[in-house]
């Protein structure tokens, strides 16, 4: 069968190609991919290269796919699977397979499986970590946010505090303690709000800072503090550039005691060590950005670490497990994750969008990967559907709910978009 995909075969140098896959092996599964998000992740990446530690040194003569965020429906199962998975399922996987004791991850490592493509092939390594997890969500899309959504899950379950007098680590974030989300209005940080709000270990106030006022408002809109009430939880939104002193701002909201969990979100020396600032007796920082400099520091109060036993925990990406919290929550209606999304398009977006990421504005962009399609914001529909009756349609889906991306909105694209 023939795939066309994204393959990385160096620093910054990612191709769309057109290819001939090979027979399946016995233990092997033939997929077709509908929907991947793109990750910072993967810019990191393609900035890198085989300089990065889940990409192969050999790309430059045997590319890999890229792309980890990603759903669609099995083709075809080879003999060994047979039992379990079936031609017809719908999909989501886990590339962080850390059980198989190597940083080896579809996406990243392998040449045949990938989100950015058309078709792939899942090796055996994925089943046999239980990585390719079965779905049953109408919607493409959510299935390719559980991965994202693992992530948050992740971190938060990846917190821990000791109670005094003891050497016990209590996993999670502190049941009705304060907590704090810095830099926490990008499509990541929307998603931890939502899990904070929404799960069920929630903190008793939740601080959310940012310096960009209109990233600030959206989240507002999206999680109010009335809903956070309602939720048990006091949601107060900050934009610390507007604060002559953020430090002593952030613990008046605590009354001075300081958070007892404080995640970063941005890898932004200052923010880390505002965090470290802010961390109250045994307070956890979490550092949830991934930076791109692998030479990254930031100071950390080792005066605290001893005395008020604060300390330090980074997580990346997510378990299995997490993985199917996420999907869980999905489907129960406890989380959304769509509002994470502001972009999307197709297949043929994803080298410039990839290489571009962190200099397009917005949230989440998501890739149809069997249809052409430039990348566009959900809130510049309207302006493109002057004479593009695909884009004035979609804006007339997103527009009644509020720019969110939707069930109805996939179903359209995908039955009306362009294919590649």
């Amino acid at each position: 069968m023939r795939t066309k995909a994204v393959r990385i075969y160096g620093k910054k140098d990612l191709r769309l190609e057109e290819f001939e896959l090979p027979e399946i092996k016995d233990d092997e599964i033939l997929a077709q991919v509908i929907s991947d998000s793109i990750c910072m992740s993967s810019h990191k990446a393609a900035l890198q290269g085989s300089d990065h530690k889940r990409v192969p040194d050999d790309i430059h003569i045997n590319p890999t796919l890229i792309g980890h965020e990603f759903a669609g429906v099995i083709l075809e199962v080879g003999k060994k699977w047979q039992h379990k998975f079936r031609k017809g399922q719908k999909f989501s996987i886990q590339p962080a397979m850390a059980q198989t004791g190597s940083l080896d991850a579809p996406g990243y490592s392998f040449r045949y499986i990938g989100g950015d493509a058309t078709h792939i092939i899942i090796p055996n390594i994925v089943m046999e970590a239980d990585c390719l997890l079965q779905y049953d969500g109408e919607a493409f899309f959510p299935a390719s946010l559980s991965e994202p959504m693992s992530c948050i899950v992740g971190a938060f379950h990846a917190s821990y505090h000791i109670p005094p007098g003891t050497y016990n680590h209590e996993m999670g974030i502190r049941r009705g303690g304060n907590m704090a989300i810095l830099a926490g209005v990008g499509p990541m940080g929307l998603g931890a709000i939502d899990y904070a709000l929404h799960n069920e270990r929630k903190p008793g106030l939740l601080v959310v800072t940012d310096i960009d006022d209109s990233r600030l408002s959206r989240a507002a809109c999206l999680f109010t503090p009335e809903h956070a009430k309602k939720e048990g939880v006091k949601l107060v939104y900050v934009n610390t550039a507007k604060v002559e002193d953020p430090v002593k701002h952030l613990r008046d909201l605590t009354g001075g005691t300081g958070y007892d969990d404080v995640f970063i979100f941005a890898p932004v020396k200052p923010v880390v060590e505002q965090g470290d600032a802010i961390l109250g007796f045994d307070g956890c920082l979490n550092f949830f950005a991934g930076p791109t400099n692998p030479e990254f520091r930031a100071e950390f109060n080792f005066y605290n670490v001893h005395y008020a036993f604060t300390h330090l925990v980074g997580t990346s990406g997510g378990n299995t497990d997490d993985m199917r919290e996420s999907l869980q929550l999905m489907g129960e209606g406890k989380i959304n994750p769509a509002v994470m999304i502001t972009h999307v398009g197709g297949l043929d977006a994803v080298v410039e969008t990839t290489l571009n990421l962190p200099q397009i504005p917005g949230g989440k962009k998501l890739i149809y990967t069997n249809i052409s399609m430039p990348l566009v914001s959900l809130y510049k529909l309207k302006e493109k559907g002057v004479d593009n009756r695909l884009y004035a349609e979609l804006h007339e889906i997103v527009a009644k709910n509020d720019y969110i991306w939707s069930l109805e909105a996939e179903k359209y694209l995908l039955a009306n978009a362009k294919p590649i």
